[in-house]
């Protein structure tokens, strides 16, 4: 007798491990995770002075949105182990109304950004995740890979030549440190290593501290001086509402290609309403805002091994100490090691599998083309969300296009009852169904014609149109036409609509 396997339930479904009560009871886990946090804190240090940059705000606004944001995120997220924090996308974004307008706007941005981003949550924009294909996943990963590795190109164009070969050495060692142990992540020791090396020889190259001001005091409240009019509502909620879709779509595709790395499933809808409010507690605070770092979340997970919220709380934790505690210490960190981790990432983050000869033969022309629009336009772009938009309605045309070839029409004539029996095989929709009208012969038809659905479905109006075109066009030349047939769901959407549409009037 075959044994059946339960189902499980919705909470064990959810449910990861390594825990955060497990993790807190292993010394290997903790440590695991407690050095993970700190390597990700130190690759969130430059890449949140250069987005505050770009977002036209002082470094020490990332700084603090980077903190308050991995932090909140740890508690509120459905997604262990992603790393939250000021990033580039966001930055983007709304970097026009800092420069247009003034910091006060900017901040009002950000709240409005989050609140928007908790309403989008609440009316289940995260179930819409299931929409995207396989295609323009692969596509936002390499899209993702080659941003992370051109984003590193400022800090190796125009540099002295002893970047390059601590760079190269920064490599080698997290190449060949987990061959010797795990226990310490390799990206932590490559740092260590460059920045005692360029210490003790007092060799000059670009470190950290060349990048911006450090912070030296805590957060404070802050609320943005703007009129609580309609008009300040016109200037910040266009920026708002495009932060809030940038955001939530960057995040849910990040904690997707974290499912997937760890076999695990998060729960999306409260990842949504965690960024929300994690946007809103960084606006509170005097925040950027920001959404899921996918290059610090791939040294989380891929490079450092992290699997619970612990990593994720830490990275804030320690990006706090860092930056005013240890700011002097911190400002030393050559940047030749930084770079050297975020190359490991792409690499590591790049799909080469997909771009081998023998997956592109095996692989449907459309699903490579679907992966090749998704990728250059995120390149082109220099933004995930556009990529994996236009990725998702270039595989909806294809798949349109694939589908209405689908659909056959078989004629037969009986000649001792003068009727004319045509059946409808495949899914009728209105890419499939624009042609329908002409597979019949209207004039040459006896005066009983009979279509046969047995084999076929209605899906959408644009199908009961082409029906009701076809009898009108029978109806004309005086015949009689029978459609037969339909299942109980076809025919009651049938039924509601046929003669109500104006076809063939």
């Amino acid at each position: 007798m075959t044994a059946v396997t339960p189902t499980r339930d919705s909470a064990s479904r959810y449910r990861i491990e390594p825990t955060v009560m497990q993790a807190l009871r292993s010394p290997r886990l903790l440590t695991r995770e407690v050095l993970a946090g700190l390597v990700v804190a130190l690759a969130l240090i430059p890449e949140a002075i250069a987005f505050s940059i770009i977002a036209g705000v002082d470094p020490r606004v990332g700084l603090f949105s980077s903190f308050i944001m991995a932090v909140a995120i740890a508690f509120l997220g459905g997604r262990p182990a992603m790393i939250t924090a000021a990033t580039g996308a966001i930055a983007l974004v709304i970097a026009p109304v800092a420069r247009e307008y003034s910091m006060d706007y900017f901040i009002a941005t950000v709240l409005l950004g989050g609140l928007i981003q908790i309403v989008l949550a609440l009316l289940g924009v995260a179930k819409l995740m299931r929409f995207i294909p396989r295609s323009v996943m692969v596509g936002f990963v390499n899209a993702l890979a080659i941003l992370i590795f051109t984003s590193q190109f400022p800090q190796l164009i125009g540099v002295p030549w002893l970047v390059y070969p601590l760079v190269a050495v920064g490599l080698l060692v997290m190449y060949l440190m987990p061959r010797i142990t795990k226990v310490i992540p390799a990206p932590l020791v490559a740092i260590v290593l460059l920045t005692a090396a360029v210490v003790v020889f007092s060799w000059n190259v670009p470190n950290v501290g060349d990048q911006g001001e450090l912070p030296e005091s805590l957060p404070a409240l802050f609320i943005p001086n703007v009129p609580l009019t309609f008009e300040t509502l016109q200037i910040i909620a266009p920026y708002a509402l495009a932060m809030a879709v940038v955001g939530l779509l960057e995040s849910l595709m990040t904690a997707k290609l974290v499912d997937d790395i760890t076999d695990t499933h998060s729960r999306k809808t409260r990842e949504a309403l965690g960024q929300g409010a994690a946007n809103v507690l960084s606006g509170a605070f005097g925040g950027m805002g920001g959404c899921a770092m996918i290059g610090q979340t791939m040294i989380n997970v891929k490079a450092s091994g992290a699997r619970t919220r612990i990593s994720t709380f830490l990275a804030g934790v320690f990006l706090l100490i860092l930056v005013l505690a240890l700011g002097d210490v911190v400002a030393i960190i050559p940047m030749a090691a930084l770079v050297a981790v975020m190359i490991l990432v792409s690499i590591a983050t790049f799909d080469w599998h997909s771009i081998r000869w023998n997956t592109l033969k095996r692989m449907p022309k459309s699903e490579t083309a679907v992966m090749l629009i998704t990728v250059i336009a995120t390149v082109w772009t220099h933004n995930l969300a556009v990529g994996v938009i236009l990725g998702v309605i270039a595989a909806m045309i294809m798949f349109a296009r694939r589908v209405a070839h689908f659909v056959s029409v078989t004629r037969t004539l009986n000649a001792d009852t003068a009727t004319a029996h045509y059946a409808v095989n495949g899914e009728l929709f209105f890419a499939s169904s624009n042609d329908l009208t002409t597979q019949f012969e209207y004039a040459d038809d006896p005066d009983t014609v009979i279509i046969d659905m047995s084999h076929s479905h209605v899906w959408d109006a644009s199908t009961v149109a082409a029906l009701d075109a076809i009898v009108t066009k029978y109806e004309n030349h005086g015949k009689t036409v029978t459609i037969e047939g339909l299942n109980d769901t076809a025919a009651a959407f049938h039924g509601r609509l046929t003669g109500n549409l104006g076809a063939g009037q």
